[in-house]
């Protein structure tokens, strides 16, 4: 059984700073994390399918782009 990978780690593949994961797991409910005690983990292989459908857009980036 794999418990995860931790926001830090999760947050370097993904090239972005710990505190914005944490920000995403408050505002976008989609994302692929499980809290684990006081930990949230996540697998590598969900977060990165849940980047490549879109998941980690800005919401309104449909919006931008429809005005431009």
């Amino acid at each position: 059984m794999m418990i995860g990978l931790p926001a830090a780690e999760i947050s370097a593949c993904l090239g972005i700073e710990k505190q914005t994961l944490y920000e995403w797991i408050t505002r976008k409910p989609d994302i692929p994390a499980d809290k684990v005690g006081t930990f949230w983990k996540f697998k590598l292989d969900e977060v990165d399918a849940w980047v490549k459908s879109g998941g980690a857009a800005p919401r309104n980036a449909e919006a931008r782009k429809t005005d431009a």
